[in-house]
This record gives structure tokens, sequence and C-alpha cells, in this order.
């Protein structure tokens, strides 16, 4: 008499030798640690350095290549973000990452996308250096939003709002 087990290991080889889209090939590929860190944020650098470039009134524009039609110049930093799209999966994440801020921020104030890109660059460097360190990513992540509220509360505090009283002296 003969175990299922046993006739299992047997039949199992001559299985995979006929049939060998069989086997079970997982769907996902899995990183951790410092070395998917690394390569995630090679994407937000990537991303972050395409949209730096646009910064400011003496920013540089921008060529993006389209499948149809000519190249499109721009000096948007939400619509160069938009346009990267990276071959390397966690080069991507990290650059899809970005790609969120610059659209939330977008959708939010209409402007600034590229400040926010370059901020984003570098709370990520900065969490994945103190993470690498050791340090609790959950800390991490209060102390950036605990930062976030103190910068709103100022920002908002010290604004002037204008009536055109105030502003037909100066025009």
């Amino acid at each position: 008499m003969l175990r299922l087990p046993a006739v299992l290991r047997q039949t199992r080889p001559v299985c995979r030798a006929l049939a060998p889209h069989l086997t079970r090939r997982y769907a996902k590929d899995v990183k951790f640690g410092a070395d998917a860190r690394a390569l995630m944020l090679q994407g937000v650098d990537l991303l972050a350095d395409a949209v730096a470039v646009t910064m400011g009134p003496k920013g540089r524009t921008v060529i993006i290549e389209q499948s149809w039609g000519s190249p499109k110049v721009t000096k948007d930093g939400v619509t160069v973000a938009k346009s990267i799209d990276l071959k390397d999966k966690y080069k991507n994440i990290g650059a899809k990452l970005v790609q969120d801020v610059a659209n939330n921020t977008n959708e939010e104030a209409g402007d600034g996308t590229t400040t926010a890109t370059v901020l984003a660059r570098a709370i990520a460097k900065e969490g994945f250096d103190t993470i690498s360190k050791g340090a609790n990513p959950v800390e991490i992540r209060r102390g950036v939003m605990v930062a976030v509220e103190k910068v709103i509360g100022c920002g908002w505090g010290g604004s002037q709002h204008s009536c055109p009283e105030q502003v037909n002296p100066v025009i």
C-alpha cells in the first residue's frame, strides 16, 4: 500500500516536465530593507531632478517626448512629473510617490508643484537615512506631520489679506 504523499512525489517531476506552465510563479516581486529604499530613492531623485530645473522664474524648460505628435515643451512641474515612467519597478514606485505629491499639490493649490516635489525628495531622503540608522518609521511620520501643522500655522497666521484701498496706493 502506498501513502498519498509518496505517490504525489513520484508524479510531480513528470507533471512539471510535461506542463511547465503549471509550476507556481509568484505575481509579485517583494523586497525589503535598505535595498528597496535605495531603489525607491533613486526613482524619487530622477523625478525630482527633472522637475527641479523648472523651479522659479529663471527655471528652465523641459522637452517631453510624446508617442504622437511633436514633443511638448513645458515649464510646469506637474506636467514633467506626470510624463515620467521608469522601467525599473522599484524606481518607478519612488517616482509615483512623488508624482502623487505633485498631483495633490496641483489639485489643492493649483501651483507650487515643483516646490512640493523638491520638498518631498528632501523629506524622503532624510526619512530613509534616519530609518537606515534604526529609527522607527511611524515616529518619523508623526514628526513630519507635527512639522507640517506648525508650518501651516505659521504660514496662514502671518499672512495679511489685502483690500482694494491698500492696493491702490501701491499702484
